[in-house]
């Protein structure tokens, strides 16, 4: 008979009594903020409910907001936070509209949440943290750089009453220095890490076998590689005689990437840079295009890689103009359209198979996923399992690709589910279900190649071996990229368990991240700030921009963020000045692709006072040429006559945004901004057009009718109901509300 826990908070026989897991909540409850570190499958979803349900206990009006990486995540935390505690849950992601959101955290208790929601609510001042009395990390090793994660900890600390900060993780990272970046981004100062094989789990944990299964390419996919191979050799050879590369021995696509942006370096910082550069930078683009071409022979499908060879053909750059005339590249490519006509494919591909009807064979009710890097390779897997009559279902994200529309977040749920509850055997996944999506009664695992990254493995891992012993099986073709990925994420996991479960194993950690006072976690010390800086202003920012750091910035320093949809810039301050902000490299490629001029030109049509910041500490360190970005600026500045201003990074940008509204917002007396929704005509049938599709159901094709039959605006404005309903499309609601509009007396 099972033993469940009774709390006033938890619904009645939801979780087992486990003792290894009332202790781990009783700990963060006595110690503070804390972060778990057990593998998955060990139920830290459950100490997480435990730890909510002493928070609300402890503050009976508080919120508990739980923080996952995905959508499909959020939505399984929101199923099992309603099945655990019985108050009132909700989820909030990207799906909903912000006014819902808003009344979604005013009506529940418990809130799951995507990390860039939140911080969009936040910054917008839909609610704060004020009530909340838990933040939970799930996956908390995303924590670090400019994860939404980071900004959330610093204004969660910034704006709690009674704070506790809970980040759970299978799979922290095998660098020590990630493991203390993690740490301190979300104010932890507690590190618990349990294993599989600590004496209290080992009863409730299932061990997960991995067996290896090797394959060789076949003489057809060798010869493909030859020639790919010699293509790759000519160019490295030309890097090396150019003096751009020392040895032709096969480097990484890293090192590539790092000569790459050497050689812009050298030509930002040279006022006539030579030609062996530009030339240099073409051929190590070649050389990544090769590079791919060669991962995807060895590692996934003969049609993923005729896939790729078809997006190659479509480019237009210099580097894939030279591989369509180069021999043996065009050789390789036409050699694997001959091979899949043939229906000849990568042994990969044909043992995978074998193995899936050998497992579905010893039960026809195994639960199998295969993992795969590749989104093409998963469609080439499923229709493979389609053609053997074996139940599939395909499971990605939500990004649509060529001719491969991606899984919308309802279709995510309903794939998950019918490979749950219906009777389908496997399930086809890109990395989108290596991270908590609820699959609980998998045997099996398979990934179709190895990952060079320590926490995808044990993700992969951790989605079997839940109900009973599982195995994962990884398939590795000899003498390919697949081997160099399986050492690397052997000797990343080793060091791992060396650096956590090895070095920390026998007692809890204590960092030196003690809560932070509320002053302290801004980025800026306040008492540098004076009183102007602290003064409140309003931003009103384009929505395309919410995706950037700025944001953030912005709001740190006490401005007021109105998110809109902008026709003209990105940032408007006053009726009068409109900014257009460039990082170095996007104004760069906005010269490249004529985008700069257009925005130029729509700047000074829109507004009065326009302005132009460019953003970075070295504008020349791109890869075009430096009298090509001073012709820019002087076109800018003389011919449109918009004024330049450049700032070192997003912190000194948001900075200068803010002395610009202090100085303009004073002056206007925070008079009510007209936001540039839409572009203003410029020319005099356009000014037209537009004053005539503001009349009530009016869109273009109407007005352009209706001009053409009253000839001017004025005699449209004039014309009665009965001349308007003599136009075509204009009926009798149509025209009433016409007369309405321009007939009626104006009243406030």
């Amino acid at each position: 008979m099972n033993n469940f826990i009774e709390h006033e908070y938890l619904n009645k026989d939801t979780i087992e009594g486990r003792l290894y897991q009332q202790n781990l909540a009783m700990s963060v409850l006595k110690k503070g903020n804390t972060m778990i570190i057990a593998p998955t499958a060990m139920g830290k979803t459950v100490i997480a409910a435990l730890v909510s349900a002493e928070r609300l206990k402890n503050y009976e009006n508080s919120k508990i907001l739980i923080l996952a990486p995905s959508k499909p995540l959020t939505l399984q935390h929101e199923k099992s936070f309603r099945n655990f505690l019985s108050t009132s849950v909700a989820s909030l992601t990207g799906n909903d509209k912000p006014s819902d959101r808003k009344k979604l955290w005013n009506e529940n208790q418990v809130i799951c949440a995507t990390p860039q929601t939140v911080e969009s609510d936040i910054i917008s001042r839909e609610y704060d943290f004020k009530d909340v009395s838990l933040v939970i990390f799930d996956e908390c090793h995303h924590a670090v750089g400019s994860y939404s994660y980071v900004y959330l900890a610093q204004k969660y600390v910034q704006q709690a009453k009674n704070q506790l900060i809970l980040g759970l993780t299978a799979s922290p990272g095998w660098e020590k220095s990630k493991i203390k970046e993690v740490s301190k981004n979300i104010y932890v100062n507690e590190i618990i890490i349990k294993s599989e094989d600590d004496p209290d789990v080992a009863p409730y944990f299932n061990q997960v076998q991995t067996k290896w299964i090797k394959v060789k390419l076949t003489p057809e996919l060798q010869e493909i590689k030859d020639l790919i191979s010699e293509t790759l050799k000519i160019r490295l050879k030309t890097l090396k005689k150019l003096g751009i590369i020392d040895s032709i021995a096969k480097p990484s696509k890293k090192e590539i990437l790092v000569e790459q942006s050497r050689l812009q370096q050298k030509i930002a910082s040279s006022s006539m840079p030579k030609k062996e550069y530009f030339t240099g930078i073409s051929i190590l683009t070649e050389v990544i295009n090769i590079m791919h071409s060669q991962e995807l022979l060895e590692t996934q499908s003969i049609k993923t890689l005729n896939n790729y060879f078809n997006k190659l053909e479509k480019k237009k750059t210099k580097a894939a103009k030279s591989l369509k005339n180069d021999y043996k590249f065009n050789k390789a490519v036409l050699l694997t359209r001959k091979y899949l006509d043939k229906g000849i494919d990568h042994p990969k591909m044909i043992r995978l198979i074998e193995l899936i009807q050998e497992l579905i064979k010893q039960d026809k009710e195994n639960k199998i996923i295969v993992f795969s890097q590749f989104r093409d390779t998963t469609k080439t897997i499923y229709e493979n399992c389609e053609k053997h009559k074996i139940k599939s279902l395909r499971f990605y994200g939500q990004a649509s690709r060529d001719n491969d529309k991606g899984l919308s977040q309802k279709k995510q749920i309903e794939t998950i589910d019918s490979f749950k509850h219906d009777d389908y055997n496997v399930l086809i996944s890109t990395s989108v279900a290596e991270e908590g999506i609820d699959i609980p009664a998998v045997d099996y695992v398979i990934l179709y190649e190895p990952v060079p990254s320590e926490i995808r493995m044990i993700q992969r891992k951790g989605r079997t071996g839940r109900k009973h012993e599982g195995e994962m099986f990884i398939l590795m073709t000899k003498g390919t990229l697949d081997e160099s990925y399986y050492w690397s994420s052997q000797r990343k996991e080793r060091a791992m368990r060396s650096n956590v479960y090895n070095s920390y194993r026998k007692e809890n950690i204590t960092l030196d991240n003690n809560i932070a006072d509320k002053e302290d976690v801004t980025s800026y010390n306040p008492n540098t700030l004076t009183t102007e800086d602290n003064a409140e202003v309003e931003i009103y920012v384009d929505y395309r921009e919410k995706n950037s750091n700025m944001m953030r910035e912005l709001d740190k320093i006490n401005c007021k963020i109105n998110v809109k949809t902008m026709t003209v810039g990105d940032y408007q301050i006053t009726d009068d000045i409109i900014i257009e902000r460039k990082t170095v490299e996007d104004f760069s490629k906005s010269i490249t692709d004529k985008r700069l001029y257009q925005q130029a030109k729509e700047l000074v049509n829109n507004c009065r006072k326009p302005l132009m910041i460019i953003e970075g500490e070295n504008i020349y360190h791109t890869f075009l040429h430096p009298n090509a970005i001073r012709g820019a600026l002087t076109a800018i500045a003389i011919d449109f006559r918009i004024p330049i201003i450049q700032t070192q990074n997003e912190t000194d940008t948001a900075f200068m945004i803010k002395r610009i509204a202090i100085r303009e917002q004073e002056k206007d007396n925070k008079k009510p901004v007209s936001v540039r929704t839409q572009t203003k005509p410029v020319t005099l049938p356009e000014q037209q057009l537009f004053i005539t599709e503001s009349l009530p159901g009016i869109g273009p094709v109407s007005a352009k009718k209706l001009l053409t039959h009253f000839k001017t605006v004025k005699n449209v404005v004039n014309a009665s109901k009965k001349e308007l309903k003599e136009v075509e499309g204009i009926g009798e609601k149509t025209a009433t509300n016409i007369i309405d509009v321009t007939n009626r007396e104006f009243k406030e």
